[in-house]
C-alpha cells in the first residue's frame, strides 16, 4: 500500500503552491506522526479557483459537451478510483484513522458506485414540455446551476466528496472541493484523477486549507453559485448567512443525535449487533450515529448488559490491521472533546458500563474505548448534545408513545432507527419520527439512489437520490414559443 502524497493545491489541473506560500501538516491520529505538508488555500487561492471554474463553465470544451461524454468521463473517473482503491484507503486511513477495513472495503466502493450511479443520470437531464394556454408550446430545460462549491468533514473525507461532487459533475457543473484541513489527502488525490480521466482544466479544483480562510472565501464568493455543506450545525448557520450576502443557494447536512428504538418484541440479538453498527462504526464519528439508544422496559437490562459486554469486545487497534474495527479518534481535539463527555455522562449521574478511558497502541494515538452509558435521561448532556464519538447513552421507555416523544425531544432529525418484529408499529414510528432516514431492523444502510438529509437543526436540501441531485445541480429555464403565425 505504497503511495506518494500529494500536497499542493489542486487548480486548472494542476498542482500549484498556495498564493501566501503557506503550509500547514496533516498527521496520523493513529501515531501521531506528519503525514505531509499540505499548501494552505486561502481568499487567493479560492479567487483562482474560482476563475478557473468560471472558465470552465464558458468553454465549450465543458459547458458544450455531449452528454454522453461527460457520462464516459465520469465513468472512467470511477474505473481510475477503483484500480488506486488500495492506495485511497490507506491514505484515508492514514489521514483520518479510521480502520482499513472500512475505508477500503465499505468507503472505497461505495465512491466508485456514486460515479457510476450519476454517470447514469448525465444524459437523463431533461426538461418537460407543459399545455399551457394559448397557441404557444412551451417547455422548460435543466441548466447546471454553474460553479459549485463543496464543503466536506473530515469523518468520511473521500465518500462525502464523492456524495457532492458526481451529481455536480454529471448535471454539468463546476466544482470546487474544500476538504477538511484535518483530513485533505484523498480530496487532492480526486483532482489528480479527475484530469488522469480526462476532465477539462477547471471542472474540479480542490483548495484544502482552514475553515475561516478557504471555507469562507467559498461561501462568500459572488463567483459561487451554490454551495453544498457538510458539517457541524453550529457552522451550517455560519455558512447560511455568509451565502445570503449573495443570494447563492445552498444545502447543509448537519449534526444528529439520532434515536436509535429497540422495542421488546424486536429480535434483540439483532438489534444488539444494530445499535453497535449504529454507535461505534465510525469511531462514532458519524453525523447519522445512532448515540442515543432508546430500549423498551421489558428487555433493558438484558440489553444493557449485552450491549456493554459487546463494546467491551469492541477494541481498538493499529488502523491499518485488517483485524481492526475501532480506529483512532480524528485528533487530539477531538479526543478531548470526546473525554469531556465521557467526564459530563459520570458528573450527571449516567451510569457507565463500558469503557470511558483513553487508551493508546503502543503507546501512541488518540484512541477511546468503546463506550456504554445506562440509565440516561433526556435532560442529560450525553443524551441533548452531539458528542461525534464511540459512546452510547442508553434511555429507557415504556411504550410507543413514549418512545416516539423521546426520539423526537431534540433540536436534530437527520436519522433513526427501529427494531421491532410489528410490521404495523414499524410503519407507525417511522411515519411520526421526525427526522430524514429511518431504518428499519438495520442501521447505517445507504444508497446513492436514496436521498440523505435532515430536518430541523440537522439542515436542509438532500444528498444522493435523482430528484434530489437535480434540484440541488441544476435550474430550471422555461422556453415560450408562439406557434400561431
Amino acid at each position: 500500500m505504497s503511495h506518494e502524497v500529494r500536497t499542493r493545491l489542486w487548480i486548472h489541473n494542476e498542482a500549484v503552491d498556495a498564493a501566501s506560500g503557506l503550509t500547514f501538516d496533516t498527521t496520523n491520529p493513529a501515531t501521531g506522526a506528519t503525514i505531509a505538508s499540505v499548501a494552505r488555500g486561502a481568499a487567493a487561492d479560492i479567487d483562482r479557483a474560482v476563475a478557473s471554474a468560471r472558465e470552465a463553465m464558458a468553454s465549450p470544451e465543458w459547458r458544450g459537451m455531449d452528454a454522453h461524454k461527460r457520462a464516459r468521463l465520469m465513468w472512467r473517473l470511477a474505473d481510475l478510483i477503483q484500480e488506486n482503491a488500495d492506495e485511497l484507503g490507506a491514505l484515508e486511513t492514514q489521514d483520518n484513522g479510521k480502520p482499513y477495513f472500512e475505508a477500503r472495503k465499505v468507503d472505497l466502493p461505495s465512491v466508485v458506485e456514486n460515479f457510476r450511479y450519476f454517470a447514469g443520470i448525465a444524459d437523463k437531464v431533461g426538461g418537460e414540455t407543459i399545455p399551457v394556454s394559448g397557441p404557444f408550446l412551451n417547455y422548460t430545460m435543466r441548466e447546471p446551476v454553474g460553479v459549485v462549491g463543496a464543503i466536506v468533514p473530515w469523518n468520511f473525507p473521500l465518500s462525502l466528496a464523492a456524495w457532492k461532487v458526481a451529481p455536480a459533475l454529471a448535471c454539468g457543473n463546476a466544482v470546487i472541493l474544500k476538504p477538511a484541513e484535518q483530513t485533505p489527502l484523498t480530496a487532492i488525490r480526486l483532482g489528480e484523477l479527475a484530469a488522469e480521466a480526462g476532465f477539462p482544466p477547471g471542472v474540479l479544483n480542490v483548495v484544502p486549507g482552514f475553515g475561516h480562510e478557504a471555507g469562507a472565501a467559498l461561501v462568500a464568493h459572488p463567483g459561487v453559485d451554490t454551495v453544498a455543506f457538510t458539517g457541524s450545525t453550529e457552522v451550517g448557520r455560519i455558512v447560511a448567512r455568509s451565502a445570503a450576502d449573495t443570494l447563492k443557494k445552498v444545502s447543509l447536512e448537519l449534526g444528529g443525535k439520532s434515536p436509535n428504538i429497540i422495542f421488546a418484541d424486536a429480535d434483540l440479538k439483532a438489534a444488539i449487533r444494530g445499535a453497535g453498527t449504529g454507535i461505534f462504526y465510525g469511531k462514532g464519528e458519524v453525523c447519522a450515529a445512532g448515540s442515543r439508544i432508546l430500549v423498551e422496559r421489558p428487555v433493558y437490562d438484558e440489553f444493557v448488559s449485552a450491549f456493554a459486554a459487546r463494546a467491551e469486545k469492541t477494541t481498538v487497534g493499529d488502523p491499518m490491521d485488517a483485524g481492526t474495527r475501532l480506529g483512532a479518534i480524528v485528533s487530539e481535539e477531538q479526543l478531548e472533546r470526546v473525554l469531556g463527555y465521557v467526564e459530563a455522562g459520570r458528573s450527571d449521574g449516567a451510569r457507565l458500563v463500558a469503557g470511558g478511558e483513553r487508551t493508546s497502541v503502543d503507546g501512541k494515538g488518540n484512541f477511546v474505548t468503546a463506550t456504554v452509558f445506562a440509565d440516561v435521561d433526556q435532560e442529560m448532556t450525553i443524551a441533548r448534545e452531539e458528542i461525534f464519538g464511540p459512546v452510547a447513552a442508553v434511555i429507557p421507555f415504556d411504550g410507543v408513545e413514549e418512545a416516539i416523544a423521546i426520539a423526537n425531544a431534540t433540536e436534530y432529525g437527520l436519522a433513526s432507527g427501529v427494531w421491532t418484529r410489528d410490521a404495523g408499529k414499524a410503519l407507525r414510528v417511522a411515519r411520526d419520527l421526525q427526522a430524514g432516514t429511518v431504518w428499519v431492523n438495520t442501521y447505517n444502510q445507504y444508497d446513492s439512489g436514496s436521498p440523505f438529509g435532515g430536518y430541523k437543526s440537522s439542515g436542509y436540501g438532500r444528498d444522493l437520490g435523482v430528484q434530489a441531485a437535480l434540484d440541488k445541480y441544476t435550474q430550471t429555464k422555461s422556453v415560450w414559443v408562439a406557434v400561431d403565425g
